[in-house]
């Protein structure tokens, strides 16, 4: 058992390259205990098979996780033509073998157009929604299959990268709940060959992009040296999950009365309900809601 007067109290986000392999909950647990953090958790799940940006959240920031599990994604993905599999991925078993026809640009590109705005899919049985407190993975390894609605999911942009005789790969920036397997394997029955993933990596999260990622190995050689100052270097404020909302800084007075739980006045052009809180020095405060007589009331604080 850990001793929690041994770990810290360190809040913030850490944009973690989650490596090929490694499941996500794993990736969660090895940096939390390179970190030496109390409390730690991951804003969406990357199959073992996936690469890429897996933002982790640290303390505070853990209460603003549903910011990041509700915001856009882009992924790089490569799909191997010609074989479906039972899970959508390489890790399946293969259920059928076609011939790949010979296809051109324009063709693929009239596919894909296809798959572009918002769009209805099903999901996998190897995904993680629960069917009655059941993961579907779970069902399905069992060999049951069970009726799964279709879900509305918006594709902002899908772009094909390269292609050889029996692969394909995109670009895609979509919303969130979008199965990247699924959208593959559809595209493979529209090319009437089957498809299903072979690479993935997530590119980026909204509001953050791929080049700020951080390298499992980095953190573990300043782990490592006890480096704790630079660890805490590599993570982002909490309020940088919140870039799309306006910003208003509160009197001390103010904000005192806010962290009471109290409704509060302050000037603001806000036009959006929810804002983002600060001293006026500063210091990030969390989020309020500006109610409907102007006053601004806290949603979400930061300890």
């Amino acid at each position: 058992m850990k001793n929690n007067s041994k770990l810290r109290k360190v809040s913030g986000v850490l944009l973690l390259d989650k490596p090929v392999g490694m499941t996500s909950n794993a990736a969660l647990q090895t940096v939390k205990t390179l970190y030496a953090a109390q409390k730690a958790g991951h804003t969406g799940s990357l199959d073992p098979l996936a690469s890429g940006m897996l933002p982790l959240c640290f303390g505070e920031a853990t209460k603003f996780a549903q910011f990041l599990l509700e915001s856009n994604k882009s992924y790089q993905v490569t799909a191997k033509l010609g074989v479906t599999t039972t899970t959508g991925d390489a890790e399946g078993e293969v259920v059928e073998n076609k011939p790949v026809a010979a296809i051109t640009v324009e063709e693929i590109s009239a596919i894909i157009a296809k798959f572009t705005g918002e769009i209805t899919q099903v999901p996998s049985m190897f995904s993680a929604i629960k069917y009655h407190g059941q993961p579907l993975y779970k069902l399905a390894r069992q060999g049951i299959t069970v009726e799964r609605p279709g879900r509305k999911v918006t594709i902002h942009a899908l772009r094909l990268l390269k292609q050889t005789l029996d692969e394909l790969q995109f670009d895609i920036h979509c919303s969130k709940g979008t199965y990247v397997r699924t959208l593959i394997e559809d595209i493979g029955k529209e090319l009437g060959c089957g498809a299903h993933v072979i690479a993935l990596r997530r590119l980026a999260v909204d509001p953050y992009q791929a080049a700020q990622v951080i390298d499992l190995e980095k953190i573990k050689q300043l782990a490592m040296n006890n480096d704790f100052l630079s660890l805490d270097s590599l993570l982002l404020p909490i309020e940088s999950m919140l870039s799309v909302y306006q910003e208003i800084r509160l009197s001390d007075t103010t904000a005192y009365y806010l962290r009471q739980s109290r409704a509060v006045f302050a000037p603001h052009n806000a036009t959006n309900k929810l804002v983002k809180l600060f001293t006026k020095d500063g210091k990030f405060l969390g989020l309020g809601e500006v109610l409907a007589d102007g006053k601004i009331a806290p949603k979400k604080l930061v300890q």
